[in-house]
């Protein structure tokens, strides 16, 4: 059964971060809040946790899975970024964008497009987020709590906890953080190339 953590969504219980936070480290597979909706995270070489997030929501090998970073500096350890991309990304972050770019050898050999040989990254708007990264001092490796055959990703964390129950290992619900999405930026080839419009405004980006 999946652990079930009420946390305040402005100012995080330390206490209560931590527990979620020595829970990844011991390989758990989390459902939890960002600043678009919630995630499934876990640490970036935890293969299980890897494997179980393709199963949940039925992603095939071609699938782009995200490194939620705390910050650019650490976002800058696992993708290579130029000068203009830099720029470009750094005025939009931390918000609700995910940009893919190019993996550097720091990122865990599974997780890079099989052919791109690019990943996800983001840095997420959000006290609850925030605080776990933090505490962690690595990225969650995190996929969209998007259940196979569904529209919109579920809101409540309680939901989450019936419904995943058995396959997750623990929920963090800071209440309802909606139902957008990210939107996707492709600076692959070092030009903006929207994949997905999602909270992100994309105009700065057309």
């Amino acid at each position: 059964m999946a652990k079930y953590f009420d946390v305040h969504p402005d100012n995080p219980q330390a206490r209560t971060i931590s527990n979620v936070a020595d829970r990844i480290r011991s390989g758990a597979l989390v459902a939890y809040p960002t600043d678009s909706c919630f995630a499934l995270g876990c640490q970036m070489g935890n293969r299980d946790g890897i494997s179980r997030i393709r199963s949940i929501r039925n992603l095939d090998d071609r699938h782009h899975f995200t490194l939620v970073c705390q910050d650019f500096a650490q976002l800058g350890q696992f993708v290579h970024i130029d000068k203009d991309v830099f720029r470009a990304i750094k005025a939009a972050t931390p918000g609700s964008y995910t940009f893919i770019l190019p993996a550097t050898k720091d990122v865990p050999r599974a997780l890079p497009h099989p052919k791109k040989k690019t990943v996800g990254v983001r840095i997420p708007d959000h006290a609850v987020t925030q605080a776990l990264l933090a505490e962690i001092g690595e990225p969650l490796l995190s996929s969209t709590l998007l259940l196979p055959g569904e529209d919109e990703p579920m809101t409540q964390g309680w939901e989450i906890k019936e419904r995943l129950d058995h396959v997750v290992d623990a929920v963090v619900d800071s209440g309802d953080c909606g139902t957008e999405p990210t939107t996707v930026i492709d600076f692959s080839d070092g030009e903006a190339r929207i994949v997905r419009r999602g909270a992100g405004d994309t105009a700065r980006f057309e």
